[in-house]
């Protein structure tokens, strides 16, 4: 497996695999790789001949109050993960490399962006969508693999990729969680011991709020009130959204019915936000 660092290498290599006939596999991570991520790239393997994991913390979709520099880094773990996974090549630019002097083209969208996420993170989607717009145009895969915990970044990749015509099949992979039930995320690592204790009542209130949908309940802020009364219930937690949406235009609704995606996002102990959701499809 090979760790490159410039746009010419990998766009070499993967010319020469096409010209092969193979097919490309591609999972764009910001590295510190958990099991999540393996799971992403196992799945890109088994679907693909050949698969690059691209390793790049993108200053452009952190805001100036967020983590850039204290995210966790690790590249030898990293390389250590995607070689045991089947991975072929590993990109793994400096910021100069992907955003070079006078860079002032943007990708950016409306409507799905304009909730959950979007609200309290509001740069953020804009970088999200350059960067991953930019590695496509690096990388140019057959198939990407995103993980369904960051549920509104899936749906706002897809439409994307819909919307600007791409050749590309974007596939959404489930939700690891850790023993406990709490999602797998590099930002779990910042919680002290008793944070990371306090942390699972978000996946409890997650299970609890898909078992009332499932017993029945129609009414979506019973649901979400049961829910932010057991988050409330742990003392280092601060919630910063409880919804429930259309998972086709992130819009709230009142009335749980069709495709629909109940999401949280919970700052535990001042040290981590994390999030986590269900999606579900309700007659």
């Amino acid at each position: 497996m090979r760790v490159v660092s410039t746009v010419n290498e990998v766009r070499n290599q993967v010319k020469a695999w096409k010209k092969e006939g193979l097919s490309i596999g591609f999972v764009p991570t910001m590295g510190y790789l958990h099991e999540g991520h393996a799971s992403l790239i196992k799945r890109s393997v088994s679907e693909n001949d050949k698969v690059v994991v691209s390793i790049f913390v993108n200053p452009m979709q952190f805001g100036p109050t967020e983590d850039l520099a204290s995210y966790p880094r690790d590249l030898e773990a990293d390389s250590k993960l995607c070689e045991e996974m089947g991975a072929e090549l590993i990109f793994h630019p400096e910021p100069e490399e992907m955003y070079d002097q006078g860079f002032c083209s943007f990708v950016d969208m409306n409507g799905l962006t304009n909730a959950l996420c979007g609200l309290s993170r509001p740069v953020h989607f804009r970088g999200v969508c350059t960067v991953v717009n930019k590695l496509f145009n690096i990388v140019t895969p057959d198939k990407a693999y995103f993980g369904e915990k960051d549920a509104q970044q899936l749906a706002v990749i897809k439409r994307m990729v819909k919307d600007l015509n791409m050749d590309i099949e974007i596939v959404g992979c489930p939700i690891i969680r850790e023993a406990d039930g709490l999602a797998k995320s590099s930002r779990n690592t910042y919680l002290s011991d008793e944070s990371r204790k306090q942390a699972v009542i978000l996946s409890k209130s997650i299970f609890m709020g898909k078992k009332m949908i499932e017993d029945g309940e129609r009414n979506a802020k019973k649901v979400i009130d049961a829910m932010k009364d057991m988050i409330n219930s742990a003392s280092l937690t601060k919630i910063d959204y409880v919804e429930i949406v259309d998972v086709n235009t992130m819009k709230s609704i009142d009335e749980i019915k069709g495709e629909i995606l109940c999401a949280i996002a919970v700052n535990v102990g001042g040290e981590a936000r994390l999030i986590d959701n269900f999606m579900m499809k309700v007659d």
